[in-house]
Formats: structure tokens, C-alpha cells, sequence
């Protein structure tokens, strides 16, 4: 269904939310990510798909804005049993107003008018029925931010490990303690976009780059299985120097966090600079190398090499991909196959 913009249905298909505190005169305070709202009665975050009526918070539940079965590697998680099928869905709404988002049509949906309210209605089993249906072996919130569409993903998520499934953010990585705790028993994996390593940068995404930052380290922490990826765009982000150091923070962490650089496109409002260079992406996979990092990644370039999981140790090819598909997998039992040096992921 396709909504008229002055049509508000769209928050029929809400419920009270569980991610927030009541504060004085009516007001509340929203837990879902770093922005932490204070909503006046009446009013909406910056998401604006969560809203204070009454004096209560409520949130989206009970429809999908995307649905679909995607290899996993497109999400990417790269050390996620590689070659398996991921039901994926999204919603509308986001915390972020991305120049260059390549979702912007759901994600800025509320914020831009360019952009249209789609939706259909279903129900968290339904779901899950798919997923089994399909031989989905994970669960994916993505497409817009999972984060402010918490409550909805864990009444899926709680379904999904009932069924033995894996389940996934892919995310900006705006995220508070309060998130990950009631995520804690039903969540396993979290891609997380570092979309830049200068606070400049991130405002103009309206946001602040040590609330990221913090929440990769809290994602850490947790021993959720996570992976980077950072979208190289020219002129903003991908400079050596920041890429040095965007690759020194995720060592900090551990040197097995897989990091993906990826090749931007021209989208949404950025239209005034060129792709990212192939160049570019080869030497930034170099510089996250250098920088002591054991799996770098090139994406969005037709360059298979590039997309490929070696061992650190012997060298050997590991895991071969073609875009997003595993054409070879010779790991075994998450080992390589000719020095048995332990790969880090989920593989089985």
C-alpha cells in the first residue's frame, strides 16, 4: 500500500513501546538510540516514526515496508554462514538524514516529501513462516534503522530463536545500553556503518561521531558478532589519514573484525562527485593491513579477489565469492583447511 502524505494510517499500525521513560508534564523520554528524545505530548522523535500521545510512546509494529530473502554476504556479513539464504525486512523512518542514503525512499520516508509511505501489514509469525519457508537461516532488520523499530524486531527476534534462526542488525550503530540489554537473549549479529572518523562529517548526518563510536565498543562488548563497513565517498571520508584511522579503532577492539570498505555511488542528494575510484577502495584494504586488521574487504567492485576470506596465517583462500554468492568454501569446522588456524565467525 502506498500512502497519500497527508493519509496518517500509518500510525494505526502502532504500539505502546517499551524503550522509554515518562518525564514530567506528559513528556517522555525515548531509550532507542544515542539521540534519546525528549517528546512532548503530541510530538515525534527525530526518527518521527516514534510519537508521544497521552503522555505514552508509541512505536511501529506490525508491518514491513521491505521483505525479501537475500544472500547474507549482501547485508554484508562475510563470516555468517557464508552462502546461506537471510530473510530480510525494514520499516520506515530513520535517526539519520544521510545525503547520500541509497534507501532514502523508506528511510527518509516521514522526513522527505519526495519520498512515499509504503507499507504492508503482517503479523511476527508470518514472518518467521516465510523465513522457514524459504530455508532463511537468519533474520535480518535492515533497510531503514533497526534501532528505532526495536520493539518490532524483538517480537520477530524472539519467534526466530525459537526456530533455531539467526538474528541480525544492520545499523548506523547509534545504540544505548538500554537497546542492547532488551535485545540481549534474542540478538547475534550487528553490521554497523562507520561512516566517517570526524565529528564534522557526522553532523551533517545529524549525529555525533563518539555516540557511534561508544556504541560499537558497547556492540563489542556484548560479544555480538560484528562487522564494519564504511562507504568510501570522495571528498568526505576518504582521505588516507582517516581511513588509518578508522582501521586503528577497530583494532583497538580486535584485530578480527571484519572491516568492508565500500564503493559509493551517486544517490539522493550527493549527485556532485564521482564514484569511488577502484584505486581508492584497493588501497584502503591496504592501509586497513597495514594497521594490523585480518580481514579487509572491497565491496561494490566486480573485482572477486577483493571479496575473498584468506587465512592471515598461511595465506590459503578460504572462502571465494562473486558478488554476493560463495562459489568455494574450504573452511573446516571454522578452520583453515591446510594450517587449521581458527577463522573467527559463526559457521555453522
Amino acid at each position: 500500500m502506498i500512502l497519500k502524505r497527508e493519509d496518517v494510517d500509518i500510525d494505526k499500525l502502532t504500539k505502546e513501546g517499551e524503550l522509554y521513560e515518562k518525564i514530567e508534564n506528559e513528556k517522555v523520554r525515548c531509550f532507542a538510540c544515542a539521540h534519546r528524545c525528549v517528546i512532548f505530548e503530541g510530538k515525534r522523535g527525530i526518527c518521527k516514526v516514534r510519537y508521544n500521545r497521552g503522555g505514552k510512546l508509541f512505536v511501529p509494529f506490525n508491518y514491513v515496508s521491505g521483505l525479501q530473502i537475500d544472500p547474507i554476504e549482501k547485508k554484508p556479513f562475510f563470516h555468517v554462514l557464508p552462502g546461506s539464504r537471510a530473510l530480510t525486512f525494514g520499516m520506515l523512518g530513520c535517526n539519520f538524514h544521510c545525503p547520500y542514503c541509497q534507501n532514502w525512499i523508506t528511510s527518509q520516508a516521514l522526513k522527505d516529501e519526495r519520498a512515499y509511505l509504503y507499507y504492508e501489514k503482517i503479523k511476527a509469525e508470518e514472518i518467521i513462516e516465510i523465513a522457514i519457508s524459504r530455508k532463511s537461516k537468519s533474520v535480518i532488520s535492515s533497510y531503514n534503522e533497526p534501532l528505532i523499530t526495536t520493539e518490532w524486531a524483538r517480537e520477530i527476534f524472539r519467534l526466530a530463536k525459537e526456530k533455531g534462526l539467526l538474528t541480525g542488525y544492520v545499523s548506523n550503530g547509534y545504540v544505548t545500553d538500554e537497546t542492547l540489554d532488551y535485545l540481549e537473549e534474542v540478538l547475534d549479529l550487528f553490521k554497523v556503518d562507520l561512516k566517517s572518523f570526524r565529528n564534522k562529517n557526522y553532523r551533517i548526518l545529524g549525529a555525533i561521531l563518539d555516540k557511534v563510536l561508544d556504541g560499537i565498543i558497547k556492540i563489542h562488548k556484548k560479544g555480538l558478532w560484528i562487522e564494519i563497513v564504511t562507504l568510501l565517498v570522495p571528498n568526505y571520508n576518504d582521505s588516507e589519514e582517516e581511513l588509518r584511522d578508522i582501521a586503528k579503532f577497530i583494532y583497538s577492539l580486535s584485530p578480527n573484525i571484519p572491516w568492508h570498505v565500500t564503493a559509493f555511488h551517486p544517490d539522493y542528494k550527493m549527485n556532485d562527485r564521482e564514484r569511488t575510484s577502484l584505486r581508492k577502495i584497493l588501497r584502503a584494504r591496504e592501509i586497513g593491513f597495514e594497521e594490523g586488521l585480518k580481514f579487509v574487504y572491497g565491496g561494490n567492485v566486480r573485482i572477486p579477489e577483493v571479496e575473498n576470506t584468506y587465512c592471515p596465517e598461511c595465506g590459503e583462500l578460504l572462502i571465494e565469492r562473486e558478488i554476493f554468492f560463495v562459489t568455494q568454501n574450504k573452511l573446516k569446522k571454522g578452520k583453515c583447511f591446510k594450517c587449521e588456524t581458527e577463522i573467527p565467525g559463526i559457521w555453522e
